[in-house]
C-alpha cells in the first residue's frame, strides 16, 4: 500500500472524518492506495487535541457528504487502531493487522473453510 505523492482522486485530504454515530473523529491527512490497483484503500486521520495521532481507517464503506467523510466505524474503534508509522508505504503485515482490527476481510482473501 503506497501513499500517493499527488492529490487523491476524490481530494479526500482535509475532509472531516465522521464516525458511524455522527461524531467528528478528526481530519483526513493521507490517502494510501492499493499497490496493485492504485485505488484509494486507506486514509490516516489526525485526531486528538494536538493532532499527534494518525490512525489508519479503511475507505471500504465510507461515503463523502460535502466536506465530511462518513466512515462505518466508531470513534473508539478508530482511536484504538494499531499504531503504525505513517510512512510512504503500508506493508502487508501492518495492513493485515488493520484489517483484523476493523473486522473486515482483506480484498482478494478467501473466506473461512
Amino acid at each position: 500500500m503506497t501513499a500517493p505523492r499527488s492529490d487523491a482522486p476524490q481530494r479526500l485530504t482535509g475532509l472531516r472524518v465522521v464516525d458511524v454515530h455522527g461524531t467528528k473523529v478528526g481530519t483526513v491527512q493521507q490517502v494510501y492506495r492499493d499497490d496493485a490497483t492504485n485505488a484509494p484503500e486507506w486514509i490516516t486521520v489526525r485526531t486528538g487535541l494536538l493532532g499527534l495521532k494518525e490512525p489508519f481507517v479503511p475507505l471500504a464503506g465510507a461515503r463523502r457528504t460535502g466536506d465530511e467523510l462518513h466512515v462505518p466505524h466508531t470513534r473508539g474503534t478508530i482511536r484504538s487502531a494499531p499504531r503504525i508509522d505513517t510512512t510512504d508505504h503500508l506493508d502487508p503485515s501492518a495492513e493485515t493487522r488493520l484489517y483484523d482490527h476493523y473486522g473486515i476481510p482483506r480484498p482478494g482473501a478467501s473466506g473461512p473453510g
